[in-house]
C-alpha cells in the first residue's frame, strides 16, 4: 500500500538526485548519493588517499623497490573496488521504490 510517508521519501530522495552536483566525487563515495557534509568530507578523504597510493607507488617505482610498489598498487586498486562493493550493498538494502507517477 502506498502511503504518504513512502511518496515523501521518494520525492525527498528524487530531490536529492536532482541536485546531485560532484559526480566524479561519488566514484569515491561508499553512498549512492552525496546527500550532506560527512559524505563529501569522506568522498574526499577517499579520493585523496587514492591519489596518494598512486603518488607513493610512482615514487616506489622510481626507488626501485618494485614489491613496495606492488603491494601499494595493489591496495590502491582495492580501494575503488571495495567502495563500489559498498555501494551495490547500499542499493541493494533499498527498497523497491515505486515511481513517483503513481
Amino acid at each position: 500500500m502506498i502511503t504518504r510517508s513512502k511518496l515523501v521519501e521518494q520525492l525527498r530522495d528524487y530531490q536529492i538526485r536532482s541536485q546531485h552536483k560532484c559526480p566524479p566525487l561519488t566514484f569515491f563515495s561508499p553512498k549512492l548519493y552525496l546527500s550532506n557534509w560527512a559524505d563529501v568530507a569522506v568522498a574526499l578523504f577517499c579520493a585523496l588517499l587514492f591519489g596518494v597510493l598512486i603518488l607513493s607507488s610512482y615514487v616506489a617505482l622510481y626507488l626501485r623497490h618494485y614489491w613496495s610498489s606492488f603491494l601499494i598498487i595493489s591496495l590502491a586498486i582495492t580501494l575503488p573496488v571495495r567502495l563500489r562493493m559498498l555501494r551495490q550493498a547500499h542499493a541493494r538494502k533499498k527498497v523497491r521504490q515505486l515511481p513517483l507517477s503513481m
